[in-house]
This record gives C-alpha cells, structure tokens and sequence, in this order.
C-alpha cells in the first residue's frame, strides 16, 4: 500500500465520472457528496468537486478540471474528526491527518511537474473537506467512521492499533496540555474525533462519564438533608 495522499484521476468508463474502483480487491462505494472543496496542507481549498468515499479510500475529484484529483487510503488516515471551530479553521470541514510514511529530509528525485507535485503531495499531513452545505457534516463523519471501521490498522503482533484524539478546540490547541488523563469535548452536539473506528468504545466511555455525572448529583441530593438536621 503507497502511503500518504495520491494523485487521483482515473475515472469509470459508463459516463458518470465516478472513480474507478479496485473491483478485484473488492472496493466498493460507500457514498458521493457533491459540491465538497478540498484543502491540502496550508493551501487554500480548491473549488468544488465531488467526494467520493468507499470501502477502501476517500477520493476527490474536481468539476472543474477533470484530469485532477486526490485520493488516499483509510489506512493513511491516522485521526478525523469534525471541526467547527472557526478559530481552528474558518470554514466547517471534516478535518483528517494523513500519515504520509516518509521522512522530513526526503528529497524529491525529479524535476518536471508531475513528479514535483507528486513530491508535495507526500509531504501534506492534514487534509480538510469543506462541504458547500455544512448540515451534511454529521453525515459525512459517520461514513467516515464506518469505512474507517473496515480498515483497522493491524500492528505487526496482529493487534488493532487504537488511537484516541480531541474534538477541534484541541486540534487548535495540537497538544498543548499534558494531563494524562482524556478529556472529552462538553460540547456532546459537536461529534467527537476518533481513530481507527473506534465508534463503540467511544460512546460507552462518554455515557460512563454522563452516568458519573449523574452518580455524583444523587449522592449529593442524599447528603443534603443530613446537613439541614445537625
């Protein structure tokens, strides 16, 4: 598997512009979003194009230029997330870092155009999607869960590798605080980031945390009444 985001242009030969699949290793599509910009890295989002995801990768292809496109495997993926937190990022997006697989001082081993930007590509770590209608936000990141989900990353002793992360608040933050302990956004509206697919266990540790709350408000309203008598 080629690591990190790819140029993507190879489209279906039936006219409908979708992307070609790899039918012989079982790809299929799992949903197409129209109307969705996308922004590598520190540039500026490109115009509108289609999203396609499927069991396999996320692929953007442009309306406007046909010949250019992005795609990168779930397995690249290393965190996702959605970030509507306009002083993280203006715009709301589903917002994903990509493990590019290489190191800092790799230089490229060409110099005419394709290859260059192939050499750019391989050094974008973030990627954000901007959907032209941010109500399909939520949508979005459950499919991005659920392919997620059938690309486990498998560490070499046969054990998934599961990584926790932040909501967005802490994507502009990166890191900044070093309590070991998770801190979940309060914000239960916003969806909180996950990797690996890890959808179940995040809900059970969120509602073992509402259940918390709720332990401590009971023990509370017991102890009241004990104070007003002495």
């Amino acid at each position: 598997m080629v690591m990190g985001l790819q140029v993507f242009s190879e489209r279906a030969e039936d006219g409908t512009g979708q992307p070609r699949l790899d039918a012989d290793a079982g790809e299929e599509l799992m949903h197409v979003q129209p109307g969705v910009s996308i922004a590598l890295g520190s540039h500026p989002p490109e115009s509108p194009g289609n999203l396609y995801i499927t069991s396999r990768r996320v692929v953007w292809l442009s309306d406007a230029e046909k010949d250019k496109g992005y795609a990168v495997d779930f397995l690249s993926v290393s965190l996702h997330a959605v970030s509507t937190d306009p002083e993280a990022y203006p715009l709301p997006c589903i917002y994903a870092q990509i493990e590019t697989g290489c190191d800092e001082d790799e230089e490229s081993g060409g110099s005419d155009s394709e290859q260059q930007e192939d050499f750019n590509l391989s050094k974008i770590t973030e990627m954000r999607l901007v959907p032209s209608d941010p109500s399909q936000l939520d949508a979005l990141f459950e499919i991005f869960c659920r392919c997620a989900e059938l690309n486990p990353d498998i560490h070499e002793d046969g054990e998934e590798e599961t990584e926790w992360f932040y909501g967005d608040e802490d994507i502009a933050d990166d890191g900044a605080e070093e309590d070991p302990e998770w801190h979940f956004s309060e914000n239960l509206a916003n969806p909180i980031g996950f990797a690996n697919g890890d959808h179940d266990l995040a809900h059970s540790v969120l509602q073992l945390q509402i259940n918390d709350q709720r332990f401590d408000d009971a023990e509370e309203m017991e102890q009241a009444p004990r104070h007003e008598h002495q």
